[in-house]
């Protein structure tokens, strides 16, 4: 984006299926900067549990695990990439038994104080600036953020874009049960339901991906040349 001098990072959170990591990387991709999608972390570790075949209920065990992992985040908005001890797991990550498993470790409260400090050095680490999404940006892992938001929509049109994004893969009671389970679960450990002090909230429901975009890049402040 022409005339922004500042390091800016935004932080955007949200539901599943709310439209965050197109939204976040179409946003990163106008404004030049890099791009961090904090659930595929989440995924990342998850995979590697599943892979170890770790008991998920013993908390400790599944920490420590990670804890020894060394994640590679490749931050380029056009292919952001993710590894696990070498391993490119960018597309595994999306497999549905990942999804199915997913919030038993993000909500392991171990695990997220080690990957809290691993995204907070990512971010620290991109010099121009970041868009980063997930679940607790916006309060916890960036709340000094530039610009916070928190991007909603309704269930039925979350559960759709989720859809879309599967395809065949999982039928539609299954991708309900991911979408709004998956958000019952991860709201016992993150606030995503409703905006913190300061946080912008943009309804994306009926609007177009380059329409959310606009509105998010609108926010950021006029000093930086927006």
């Amino acid at each position: 984006m022409p005339g922004v001098t500042e390091r800016l990072v935004i932080a955007i959170d949200g539901p599943s299926g709310s439209g965050k990591s197109s939204t976040s990387r179409g946003v990163a991709q106008r404004l030049g900067l890099a791009y961090l999608d904090t659930g595929a972390m989440y995924r990342a570790v998850t995979w590697l549990a599943l892979d170890r075949g770790l008991d998920r209920t013993d908390a400790a065990t599944v920490a420590g695990t990670i804890a020894q992992a060394r994640l590679d985040v490749a931050t380029d908005p056009a292919a952001p990439t993710i590894s696990v001890d070498g391993t490119d797991v960018t597309t595994a990550i999306r497999d549905p038994q990942v999804s199915q498993a997913v919030s038993s470790v993000a909500t392991n409260l171990a695990v997220r104080k080690d990957l809290i400090a691993r995204q907070r050095a990512i971010i620290a680490a991109a010099e121009r600036g970041i868009v980063v999404e997930g679940r607790d940006i916006t309060t916890v892992v960036a709340p000094e953020a530039t610009v916070r938001v928190l991007l909603v929509a309704d269930p039925a049109a979350r559960v759709a874009r989720r859809q879309a994004e599967l395809g065949n893969r999982v039928d539609h009671d299954a991708v309900t049960d991911q979408v709004i389970r998956r958000d019952r679960d991860d709201s016992t450990v993150a606030q995503f339901t409703d905006a913190a002090p300061g946080v912008t909230v943009v309804d994306s429901t009926d609007l177009t991906l380059d329409q959310v975009i606009d509105v998010i890049c609108g926010l950021v402040p006029q000093h930086t040349g927006s």
